[in-house]
């Protein structure tokens, strides 16, 4: 006798969300294989792995889980604003690649909007499978469907080639500043 194999899977109708999944294209999820899921960032997803994936693209401090919840909550408060996006392996229901869009509104363009897209990274294990590439597609159709005139982002030398793959064009260039380590805090919540 076979014993069934049960899943750990959690659905979004089981998850406090922080957008409605109807914003990510059916054609994206059509593209991703069967053993994985494409949703908005959920408010347990601390758990899942969220932190250990973002820091495939630069050191990152754990919090703790009731300042990512905090976190989680006052991006969620800004309603039509952030877009975090996490794709999903369902046979261990852990994060697999992370992105974010973020809606900027400018006064210039009839009141435009521009699209920004961040913290792209997939996990170390299932790079190159085409997760980074659904993660950007989801978050351009999300953009674009917001109504943003362009979408931008802004990555090193070596990822031009993926996102020029992407649709992408070099434009301008990006300058920063960085605040000395002595000014840098973690906001208030």
């Amino acid at each position: 006798m076979m014993a069934l194999q049960t899943s750990k899977f959690t659905p979004d109708s089981e998850l406090e969300l922080l957008f409605s999944p109807e914003i990510i294209t059916n054609e994206v999820r059509r593209e991703l294989h069967k053993d994985l899921h494409i949703r908005p960032l959920a408010s347990t997803d601390y758990h899942r792995g969220h932190l250990a994936v973002l820091s495939v693209l630069t050191v990152v401090t754990d919090p703790g889980e009731v300042a990512w919840v905090d976190q989680f909550h006052a991006m969620r408060d800004a309603q039509r604003t952030y877009y975090p996006i996490v794709i999903i392996d369902k046979a261990s229901d852990r994060i697999v690649a992370v992105g974010c869009v973020f809606i900027e509104r400018k006064f210039l363009r009839g009141l435009g909007s521009v699209g920004h897209i961040e913290d792209i990274a997939v996990d170390k294990s299932q790079q190159g499978k085409k997760l980074g590439l659904r993660i950007i597609q989801a978050l351009t159709g999300i953009s674009e469907g917001s109504g943003c005139y362009k979408t931008i982002l802004n990555c090193s030398d070596s990822n031009i080639p993926f996102y020029e793959k992407c649709g992408f064009a070099k434009k301008e260039n990006e300058m920063a500043k960085y605040a000395p380590e002595s000014r840098v805090s973690t906001p208030r919540l």
